[in-house]
């Protein structure tokens, strides 16, 4: 019986959404395989558990020049050795129980959705301790140079974009499987339009925009809704953000639909015809999957704005820096219907929501 460990960081919901995608469908259609579903970080010691997670969403919310700059400063090609090998070593000293979990364990192949666990395990490869083929899911459409490390045998990767930033980097063709990145079947489904309608207590028929604003609630979006409420049905997710709920519910907008965390994001984006999100990759895998048109806001620099980049470069995704410039891009769509039809056509050609089942097929 094969052994497989799927393994994610709980640093950002993307990388553990991916793995729970993959981990649920093989559990699911290959009962006979031995799965464990593993975070990483719960295998470190307290001191980087804890910088690697809270040190990162301080970043993203107070710091995201910081960030921006790090994430730049990384990436820089003549850097990029002694970055992986400073890199490698504070994982090794601070990841020691994940190291000797991996050589218990003995597992035939190790997936990961974060870029820590292959740059550990091909480290182990390499000095014989396991033999675990390893294959690695990249969760963005860029690519960051701390993904690629010399002992993975696959790389499953979110589009032909992301394909050919690996080809330039130097990773051989064979190992490179363009699968999507892994997500919820849910959004998949073909959902009854009018039940949803009636369910979520919308106007069926009406323009309506979708507003998202990640785990963290971030964006500008009470200038957004100000701007807009006049003119289409909104549906705004707050998620953790309370102080943006609270101000937002106090307002009682005529045709504004305000919900904190839920667990039906499939079904408001079903009925939606235009989303406005933040650039994560496993948020744009499910804008794809969904067939809603993106506009994007308030990109972490690096990886978002490397999503934003990767969606413009296939002719969607349009960039909006401000309210203003939001409410007329959404207008446009709203008046202009072939313009909302020409990039729904563009995503269906592009989107990939089997990933899962191709990542499987991959290393079968």
């Amino acid at each position: 019986m094969k052994k497989i460990l799927i393994v994610y960081a709980s640093a950002g919901a993307g990388h553990r959404k991916a793995a729970e995608a993959l981990y649920n469908y093989i559990k699911d259609n290959f009962p006979q395989v031995k799965l464990e579903l593993v975070d990483v970080l719960e295998k470190t010691n307290l001191a980087y558990r804890t910088i690697y997670i809270h040190g990162y969403l301080f970043l993203i919310n107070h710091a995201k020049w910081l960030w921006g700059f790090l994430f730049w400063l990384t990436s820089i090609k003549a850097f990029e050795k002694i970055d992986s090998l400073i890199s490698l070593f504070i994982g090794r000293i601070n990841a020691r129980g994940f190291s000797k979990f991996l050589i218990d364990e003995k597992p035939d192949l190790i997936i990961s959705t974060h870029f820590l666990p292959p740059e550990i395990a091909g480290y182990l490869k390499r000095k014989g301790l396991i033999k675990s083929k390893l294959i690695t899911v990249i969760t963005d459409f860029g690519v960051h140079p701390f993904w690629i490390t010399e002992s993975t045998d696959i790389y499953a990767v979110a589009s032909e974009y992301t394909e050919k930033i690996l080809l330039e980097e130097g990773v051989d063709k064979k190992n490179i499987r363009v699968t999507g990145i892994p997500v919820n079947p849910k959004f998949s489904l073909n959902l009854d339009k009018t039940v949803l309608y009636k369910k979520l207590d919308l106007k069926p028929h009406e323009f309506t925009v979708l507003i998202t604003t990640g785990s963290a609630g971030i964006g500008p979006v009470e200038n957004i809704v100000k701007s807009l409420y006049n003119h289409v049905q909104i549906i705004v997710v707050c998620a953790g953000n309370k102080k943006l709920f609270n101000n937002l519910d106090a307002k009682h907008y005529p045709n504004v639909k305000v919900c904190g965390f839920i667990d039906n994001v499939q079904e408001v984006m079903a009925v939606s015809d235009v989303v406005i999100a933040k650039p994560g990759g496993l948020t744009t895998s499910e804008i794809l999957s969904m067939e809603i048109v993106p506009l994007f806001i308030s990109p972490i620099p690096g990886q978002e704005t490397n999503n934003m980049k990767a969606m413009q470069s296939f002719g969607i995704g349009i960039f909006a820096k401000d309210a203003k410039t939001v409410k007329k891009l959404v207008l446009d769509y709203k008046d202009h219907p072939e313009k909302l039809l020409a990039a729904k056509e563009i995503i269906r050609k592009i989107k990939k929501p089997q990933a899962a089942e191709s990542i499987y097929n991959a290393i079968r």
